[in-house]
């Protein structure tokens, strides 16, 4: 048994990972919500393909201290659109250490099958849809950290 866990030890070591956790926790049990400054919004964690393809499409409400984190797997230009989308809202993107990069600010919704789409100023790697409005209300900014936390 020790063979075999110094044996995966050292072709782990040898193909280049690493044990370095990421900055950001990335599975959904582990994200409870986003903090900026003394506000924090509960959010709901979407990982897979089809979580995020679906996002907040037909909801009619979200609660004022609610939101949508969106974590993918890598950082990238992710465009998003209001498609089936009901609710204005506040599309924020960030990098993987919690930076914002770009805010979309009151994003309308789009019954229509013509939506426009909207997309980050650089790379992404986690996007977070609030309430619109919600962005001016707690003064967040480009430049600005959000704090992800597990309570």
């Amino acid at each position: 048994m020790r063979f075999l866990a110094c044996l995966l030890l050292i072709s782990l070591l040898v193909s280049g990972c690493s044990f370095k956790k990421s900055p950001l926790p990335t599975a959904r049990e582990t994200i409870k919500s986003v903090c900026f400054q003394t506000t924090c919004l509960a959010v709901e964690v979407v990982t897979s393909p089809l979580e995020r393809a679906r996002g907040l499409m037909f909801r009619t409400k979200l609660p004022l201290n609610k939101g949508m984190l969106f974590v993918f797997p890598a950082a990238d230009y992710y465009s998003f659109w209001m498609k089936n989308t009901l609710l204005p809202l506040d599309i924020i993107w960030l990098d993987e250490n919690g930076k914002i990069i770009t805010i979309k600010r009151d994003a309308p919704p789009c019954p229509a099958d013509d939506c426009p789409s909207f997309k980050p100023d650089k790379p992404a790697r986690y996007v977070l849809e609030i309430n619109a409005g919600m962005s001016d209300k707690i003064n967040l900014a480009t430049g600005n950290y959000l704090e992800f936390t597990q309570n």
